[in-house]
């Protein structure tokens, strides 16, 4: 009787966690246990990061079943190819952002954590802006400049113009999402992307086979309905921080562009945009390389499976930015020790979900694959893919988590150093290599992603090991 009691307490108290987790309660993450307070970041990061995949996954499913099936395929692909630098520049604010609020937050200071959020949201408006104008006017040169043929441009041009010119919310609902984490409030960062996604999802269907008497507009009804669905997201996460009881609360006033923050933003910003530029930048290398090896086929096959790495690595990508935040808040409650220990913690359950990940790869392949193209050629790349990219998911899982453990504490030079030397130096010349003198196409790229991202986290392990991140001034 009492073992039964004793377990019914304690699937009472996961419960409670959960649900815990999932509301928008401000909690004092230093003062908790670390378990419960990774749990309780973990949990919603998780999903936020599932619902941020779901975006490119929605879109490969819904074109994968149209006429011209394998340029739609190729399009999205590199469409998102290139978004990568739009992410890279969101993320690396959005990086810097988390980590002077998190430190800000850990400090007790949560008035000059708003002030410093509405300085970042100014300066990625700025940013943006200009990559959105350059972006849809050069729209089907960059589809040609990825490796696509001029008739598959052309097919594809507006899709790419609309996903560009929507660039501000992209880097918006980063960023915003970003300061939530930072705070330690990761259930509104989630319920932003539910509620773009739910909305993407509901006018994907509609917009490009024009349900309900709109009309059918194909290809481009995919890029409005990801446009219109992130743009909703981004009005939530504006009205949350207008919220009298949010911790961060940015007033109007706040807007007036401050010399001393903004330099403070953009030096964390810098080295990490430049880290993740250097990351998209060898994917857009590697994706042209199999465009130009491969052709349409291999390179739909490619994006396919890269899409479907993507979804399933984005919730590990949750955990790491959990460990991210209770870096910067635990050191800016002056407890490096219990940074470090809540990074291991997080790690050990990034090791479990990756072995998951990798057993679904080897045995759910074709599967997940036929759930986008029902082309057998295409299938037959997608598959190969991701048994090869299996093989590298629990030291990408690890090698993930240290970075971002980096970003938390505000020391984003050392992951920059670290992806320059591991992408530019050792990934994209392994795939040249193996591509093009040892005609492997497609599947030598396959191999060099795996080999590389071992390469990356051992280097990266080492470096946290040594501990110097801990000193590191925010």
């Amino acid at each position: 009787m009492t073992a039964n009691s004793n377990f019914t307490a304690k699937i009472g108290s996961i419960f409670s966690l959960i649900k815990q987790a999932f509301s928008s309660e401000n909690l004092d993450l230093t003062a908790l246990p670390i378990k419960k307070s990774v749990f309780l970041l973990a949990i919603p990061m998780m999903f936020e990061m599932v619902m941020e995949s779901v975006f490119a996954l929605v879109d490969l499913y819904f074109v994968g079943h149209l006429k011209e099936s394998a340029y739609a395929i190729q399009t999205v692909g590199l469409t998102e190819s290139l978004l990568t630098i739009v992410y890279s520049i969101s993320i690396g604010i959005s990086m810097a952002a988390t980590a002077i609020i998190a430190r800000r937050i850990g400090e007790k200071k949560p008035e000059k954590a708003s002030k410093s959020a509405a300085q970042a949201i100014i300066l990625s408006v700025i940013i943006t802006i200009l990559l959105s104008v350059f972006g849809f006017i050069y729209a089907k040169d960059l589809l040609i400049w990825m490796g696509s043929t001029e008739q598959a441009a052309e097919y594809g041009k507006n899709f790419t113009k609309i996903m560009m010119a929507s660039c501000l919310s992209i880097v918006l609902l980063f960023l915003i999402n970003g300061i939530f984490r930072g705070a330690g409030n990761a259930a509104i960062a989630m319920k932003s992307l539910w509620l773009a996604n739910i909305i993407n999802i509901i006018l994907c269907p509609i917009l490009i086979r024009g349900w309900f008497h709109f009309p059918a507009m194909g290809l481009e009804g995919a890029a409005l309905a990801t446009a219109i669905g992130r743009s909703c997201g981004v009005i939530y996460q504006l009205y949350c921080l207008t919220k009298s009881n949010s911790l961060i609360q940015i007033k109007l006033n706040y807007f007036l562009p401050k010399i001393k923050p903004i330099m403070s933003i953009v030096k964390i910003a810098v080295p990490a945009i430049l880290q993740y530029i250097v990351a998209s930048c060898s994917w857009i290398i590697l994706a042209r390389i199999v465009a130009q090896t491969g052709g349409e086929i291999a390179s739909s096959g490619y994006q396919t499976a890269l899409r479907l790495m993507m979804f399933f690595m984005l919730p590990a990508w949750g955990l790491s930015n959990a460990a991210a935040t209770l870096v910067g808040q635990n050191l800016g409650n002056k407890d490096p020790e219990k940074a470090s220990k809540s990074v291991m913690m997080t790690m050990k359950f990034n090791i479990i979900y990756m072995l998951i990940v990798s057993v679904i790869f080897y045995g759910l392949s074709n599967y997940l694959v036929s759930i986008f193209t029902t082309e057998e050629h295409i299938k037959i790349v997608a598959r190969e893919g991701m048994y090869i990219l299996a093989t590298g998911f629990l030291l990408y899982g690890i090698g993930m988590m240290m970075m971002n453990a980096f970003n938390g504490a505000g020391d984003t030079m050392t992951p920059t150093l670290i992806n320059l030397v591991g992408f530019w130096l050792f990934q994209i010349p392994l795939a040249y290599v193996l591509s093009y003198h040892f005609n492997l196409k497609e599947e030598g790229v396959f191999i060099a992603i795996p080999v590389s991202e071992t390469f990356i986290a051992i280097v990266a392990f080492i470096l946290f090991r040594r501990g110097k991140w801990k000193l590191k001034q925010v």
